[in-house]
């Protein structure tokens, strides 16, 4: 860890919890189709409009690395199909994205940004559209990768190697924190990157190359990092 120079921090899942805050983010979102294109809401239910999703993935692969127009491309479907013109598509996502951006921390976070800022730079990387400016956590962060951004998502080594060069240092240089054994540690680790990985929930390692540390919070993190 002494070799470490910058680090890079995934978003979702290693800062906060992703799924209750989709779950509450989808629920505003049809909420604000109920009110304004009721006929949308009569023909799709919540879950419906995620196997619209999920079609949308698939007729549209080139854009897996933006979640944005995935769900904007979903929300143009459904108006279109029960009659209603694609204007409504920016208002409704936006309801989407107050709500998405609506985040519980863990406990650990503040605390240990606070510590980690004031000794290295720190960079976001993150294959979703959760806004650092609206969460109140950008001014921790020298920059922030997304893989709307760079065109492709995480575990492409694009997405490291990118932040790597905003925090400017080699790879070598950096260390990776993540929760997605594929996409945050196997990834960045392919690039040369060292790893953290946030374990938040106890899981087993069962891949062979190994993280070169595992953490059950961000200050654990913190402390390896910070001596």
């Amino acid at each position: 860890m002494n070799s470490v120079r910058a680090v890079t921090i995934d978003l979702d899942d290693t800062l906060w919890a992703i799924a209750p805050v989709i779950v509450q983010a989808e629920k505003r979102m049809y909420d604000r189709l109920t009110a304004n294109c009721p006929a949308v809401a009569k023909s799709y239910s919540v879950d419906d409009l995620r196997e619209v999703r999920t079609q949308i993935e698939l007729d549209f692969p080139e854009l897996e690395h933006d979640l944005t127009a995935m769900r904007k491309l979903t929300l143009e479907r459904v108006l279109l199909e029960c009659g209603y013109d694609t204007s409504h598509v920016e208002p409704v996502f936006a309801e989407f994205m107050q709500a998405r951006n609506d985040v519980s921390l863990f406990p650990d976070v503040i605390p240990s940004l606070e510590q980690l800022s004031k000794r290295f730079p720190l960079v976001s990387i993150s294959n979703g559209n959760a806004d650092l400016n609206r969460i109140g956590l950008r001014r921790f962060f020298t920059a922030c990768v997304s893989a709307r951004e760079v065109g492709v998502a995480k575990p492409h080594p694009r997405v490291f190697l990118t932040a790597c060069d905003r925090a400017g240092y080699p790879p070598e240089r950096v260390i990776h924190i993540g929760d997605h054994p594929h996409q945050d540690i196997l990834g960045a680790a392919e690039v040369g990157m060292k790893t953290i990985w946030m374990n938040r929930e106890g899981h087993i390692w069962d891949h062979e190359h190994q993280p070169d540390a595992e953490v059950c919070s961000l200050s654990d993190a913190m402390k390896l990092l910070v001596t």
